[in-house]
């Protein structure tokens, strides 16, 4: 049975959606295997993996009911991904009137578990519904934290829906870890935020850090993962090295 991470935080610009690609297709290439679930209205993610987000059946598709997750998974090189668009934002008012709402995801990826390692799951930037169903669907939490000054902030907010979803919805959710990203070991505001996460969340922050990097930027662009677009690249290196800390420390846990 496969791993469901959720990658969340409120926060946008964080490095959320790259975390989710680059560290997707990391894995995919230490012989992993990975499906990708799109579950952000922007569908980033999507367009990340070079695919056209207006293909149809999407994640929004599915959660409505309107078609099954098998028939809307695309395989790359990179990972298996299930694509989103626009219309998912949406979904939000459409899934209020539904039964078991909060586990319409869930209930959608629990067919394919088996066939893959892990499962990632790339949430909005909000705290709504879409995220509570990531949150329910979930086994783990992934959390990127950008080293900047307001990195903190809200992550209190976080938590709390976290706990909320751990006490009502999923008690079995827990923190697979914190990513730092955007990390620039020249300065000090870089470093001061790095030990204070690591104050914050002891023994969850993983050691690979993502540094600012301009091939990250322009990957998406090229609908490359950046070890596709510049395999050479800082950016690359260092997902590629979060990927192996991730696999070891699954592999430690009993998980592959």
């Amino acid at each position: 049975m496969g791993k469901t991470i959720a990658i969340v935080n409120q926060k946008g610009g964080v490095g959320k959606t790259t975390t989710c690609v680059n560290l997707a297709a990391a894995l995919t290439a230490q012989g992993a295997k990975v499906l990708v679930c799109d579950f952000d209205p922007q569908g980033n993610a999507t367009s990340g993996f070079g695919l056209d987000k207006t293909r149809s059946p999407n994640i929004y598709d599915v959660i409505l009911g309107y078609s099954h997750l098998e028939k809307a998974i695309c395989p790359t090189k990179w990972a298996d991904v299930v694509p989103a668009n626009k219309a998912l934002s949406g979904a939000t008012v459409e899934l209020i009137a539904l039964d078991r709402r909060e586990f319409r995801l869930r209930d959608a990826l629990e067919p394919v578990k088996n066939r893959y390692d892990y499962i990632f799951i790339d949430c909005p930037p909000s705290l709504e519904l879409l995220t509570l169903d990531s949150l329910c669907a979930a086994d783990t939490l992934l959390v990127p934290v950008q080293c900047e000054y307001y990195a903190l902030e809200g992550l209190s907010d976080l938590l709390y829906t976290v706990r909320l979803a751990k006490r009502s919805l999923n008690p079995s959710l827990e923190l697979e870890g914190v990513v730092l990203t955007m990390y620039d070991g020249r300065t000090n505001l870089s470093m001061q935020v790095a030990q204070e996460v690591k104050r914050h969340f002891p023994g969850k922050v993983f050691a690979s850090v993502i540094p600012r990097n301009v091939r990250l930027s322009e990957a998406p662009s090229h609908g490359l993962p950046v070890a596709a677009y510049d395999p050479l690249s800082r950016g690359a290196e260092a997902y590629g090295n979060l990927a192996k800390e991730f696999m070891e420390r699954n592999r430690l846990a009993g998980v592959r």
